[in-house]
């Protein structure tokens, strides 16, 4: 499957297309990597199983890396090598998505992702998707070595993807242990349980790690950078709140899927909120119907939140977050990092307008 196929549905331009462009020399390198004596079959299969698990999404985060790097650099154009260096980082961090989702869906015993079968469900892949994934993590640091080695954020580099694999999959261990299946237990959900899980399990990895590889690039010290690393976070708690709303309130024609949190027993922002805010009979009906898969035990944990007036309580913590957000955005002393998180921030806050 060509990437500008993926790619270049529903969206145009210059920056997508040269994105896939750079997918397909990247997928060529990793098949003719000399570090392994490949047969035709397991050529094949890794280069159906790259198509399968790093397409198919919106590259949100890969293409976040270059426009990032273009506002640092202050240009609307970027050289042939800069746009290859930026289009490569993005890759990497999509493949680690790739890498990420393989394994969580088996983790989570999934049955779809991105409209078609998880990975591991297709024929005859089944558990093989266990090595598949470490494949796409080693596939990172093959692209690292062979375009950065010698650069001089080459080890800031590794140890960025390093320390953001370890901080996701620590949430992801968070998350899992929380919301252990025949275990369930509602007093374990609380604000910080559900912070912290967001924070590490996607803040990190989808917000921070695009900036800092675009920062990298542009030559600068992460170490300078925290208040910039906070406040993406921040964004990245935001984001998710946004989505744990929109899996209730949300319209699926407009947000592309029909939410199951409910049915899931995800420690998501709105049961937090109801158990913060629910008395004694309230709380039982969250334990009684939380979790259920059946339409009546939805409907009753639904009509709670509506009876809790959630939405109102997500639309003053919007408001509140926007608010804060921008303040602290706007106290950055460079103006293109202020345009690097304003975008960002744009982006998440168009979701439920």
């Amino acid at each position: 499957m060509a990437a500008a196929a993926v790619l270049s549905n529903g969206s145009g331009g210059d920056t997508k297309a040269e994105f896939a462009e750079i997918y397909n020399k990247l997928k060529e390198e990793m098949l003719e990597d000399p570090a392994f004596e490949f047969t035709d079959e397991s050529l094949h299969w890794i280069d159906r199983m790259l198509d399968y698990n790093v397409l198919g999404g919106k590259c949100n985060r890969g293409l976040s890396v270059i426009d990032s790097y273009k506002i640092l650099k202050g240009v609307d154009v970027l050289s042939k090598e800069e746009i290859f260096l930026a289009c490569a980082l993005g890759w990497c961090i999509e493949w680690l998505q790739a890498y990420f989702l393989v394994l969580d869906d088996i983790m989570d015993n999934s049955q779809t992702r991105r409209g078609q079968p998880c990975w591991f469900r297709v024929p005859q892949v089944g558990l093989i998707a266990v090595n598949d994934g470490i494949i796409l993590r080693n596939h990172i640091s093959r692209i690292l070595q062979r375009h950065f080695k010698g650069k001089p954020y080459y080890v800031d580099l590794i140890d960025l993807f390093n320390e953001v694999e370890f901080k996701t999959a620590s949430g992801q261990l968070l998350d899992l242990i929380t919301t252990h299946e025949g275990e369930k237990d509602l007093t374990k959900y609380n604000l910080t349980v559900h912070r912290r899980i967001v924070q590490y399990k996607t803040a990190y990895y989808s917000f921070y790690l695009p900036v800092a590889c675009a920062l990298l690039l542009s030559g600068e010290n992460l170490d300078n950078f925290g208040d910039v690393k906070n406040i993406l976070l921040e964004m990245g708690t935001y984001f998710q709140v946004q989505d744990d709303y929109l899996d209730c309130f949300g319209d699926p024609e407009f947000i592309g899927k029909i939410g199951t949190d409910i049915e899931d027993y995800k420690c998501s922002w709105l049961v937090v909120q109801a158990l913060e805010h629910a008395d004694e009979s309230q709380k039982c009906i969250l334990v009684e119907n939380y979790g259920k898969s059946d339409p009546d035990s939805v409907a009753k944990v639904k009509d709670l939140y509506k009876e809790l007036n959630l939405e109102e309580v997500f639309h003053k913590y919007e408001r509140e977050s926007y608010n804060k957000l921008i303040a602290d955005i706007q106290a950055q002393p460079s103006k293109a990092v202020q345009k690097v998180l304003r975008s960002f921030l744009d982006k998440i806050y168009k979701r439920v307008k």
